[in-house]
């Protein structure tokens, strides 16, 4: 009997203990929770906005902030700009704008952070000389007149952008106003990184840009020079750390979002409409698929029971790896097909929702049907059988993929970097 009143009160205190973890927990999410609400509400932007409008007036330090993806990822055009610096080593500070959910992919590779939309990040963008961004930025944060920004987006289009889009679908705004916003971004940019004369001819006028008060730098994307100077070292190590079999060939997976399918605001939902079961039994002894989702999409893959066969990379810090250690690429719309396409590699579009894409979501530039570099298929089993054939897709589309690459891949040769760095820095 005392035994188990012993254990009775330990119980108790256990639980009590728990109980309490649990309640502040509760609050501590319920009060952080209104804090963000208020930090994000139009009085306190607007005083944010008056405030560092304020600071932005002081002289301009050796500062150069970066950041990708809004503060997800160290990848894309911001790293390979940033390291050429570095290794330039140029008299500057530089800061790496994140996430604080995302601090351990920066942490990683030692670069110095501040986390997006404190105290010490406005003052520090307010002091900075320049700014290197890939993707819009709010708004309602004010940009120092005497700051550069730089501009290099992170895609050549396929389907339409701002002001060449019909119809917006995406939550929280209207057609009218999501043209607006984002023309009354881009008007803030100093320069503008374009990969090809393609994108060039759409950026300027999707983006109404001003080339009496803007520059655009058509240079080639200095994120591609990569991928003329990774070695054969890099591709083992990152498959180690991928944790691929050596015996197999890699399918990278690579689909992009759709307007329309979403949770809530700035939260995108994607499901995987493939057959894995299908894909594992006819593909299994030959091929593993590492699986990425776009970084604007919040679902996590459950790939539970596939461990054997498919792995998501959608957390793997930069794409650019994954490109390297893949043998083929399968996509759809995304615009990682006019970066994979500089490896010469053979590409797969899984388009089973081309139409209802193409007609109501955002439609194309150009005729992807007729002209994509590989085939076009929209079951898991014509899938199969173009895996299976993958040596033989770019002889099958010769005309098509002579084409996509005169068009989109004139300018890559490992040294965009440098261009935009001599035009910008120098």
């Amino acid at each position: 009997m005392k035994r188990l009143r012993k254990k009775l009160n330990k119980w108790k205190k256990n639980w009590k203990k728990n109980w309490n973890k649990k309640v502040k927990k509760k609050y501590k999410k319920r009060i952080n929770k209104r804090i963000n609400k208020i930090k994000k509400s139009k009085p306190v932007r607007l005083g944010y906005r008056g405030i560092f409008g304020l600071v932005g007036k002081l002289p301009k330090k050796e500062i150069i902030v970066f950041e990708s993806f809004l503060g997800k990822q160290y990848s894309c055009n911001p790293r390979a700009i940033y390291e050429l610096l570095q290794k330039q080593d140029r008299e500057y500070t530089y800061y790496w704008s994140i996430d604080h959910r995302f601090k351990s992919r920066f942490e990683e590779h030692g670069v110095q952070t501040i986390q997006r939309f404190t105290v010490k990040w406005f003052v520090v963008m307010m002091r900075a000389k320049y700014w290197v961004f890939n993707s819009r930025l709010p708004k309602w944060i004010p940009k120092p007149a005497d700051t550069v920004y730089l501009q290099t987006w992170h895609g050549t289009p396929l389907k339409k952008l701002a002001l060449d889009m019909d119809e917006v679908l995406m939550p929280g705004t209207t057609t009218e106003m999501y043209k607006r916003n984002f023309v009354a971004e881009a008007s803030r940019w100093n320069y503008l990184v374009s990969p090809n004369s393609y994108s060039t001819d759409i950026f300027k006028r999707a983006f109404d840009f001003d080339e009496t008060t803007q520059t655009m730098l058509e240079t080639g994307y200095p994120r591609n020079d990569y991928l003329f100077h990774y070695t054969e070292e890099d591709v083992r190590a990152i498959k180690e750390r991928l944790q691929l079999p050596e015996d197999k060939k890699v399918i990278l997976y690579a689909p992009t979002w759709r307007d329309n399918e979403y949770h809530f605001i700035g939260k995108y939902k994607f499901a995987i409409q493939m057959d894995l079961d299908r894909m594992r039994e006819e593909l299994g002894d030959d091929y593993v698929i590492v699986m990425r989702l776009h970084y604007l999409v919040s679902d996590k893959l459950d790939l539970t029971g596939y461990e054997d066969f498919a792995v998501d990379g959608s957390n793997y810090p930069d794409i650019r790896d994954l490109y390297i250690i893949s043998d083929l690429l399968i996509t759809d719309y995304s615009s990682v097909m006019f970066d994979y396409g500089v490896l010469k590699r053979p590409m797969i579009f899984y388009v089973y929702d081309i139409e209802s894409y193409r007609d109501q979501l955002r439609g194309f530039y150009f005729d992807f049907e007729k002209d994509a570099p590989g085939p076009l298929v929209k079951t898991t089993e014509d899938m199969i059988y173009y895996v299976k054939r993958a040596d033989t897709i770019r002889t099958e589309h010769q005309e098509q993929v002579e084409w996509f690459e005169e068009t989109f891949h004139s300018l890559e040769d490992g040294y965009a970097s440098d261009r935009v760095i001599q035009q910008v820095f120098d």
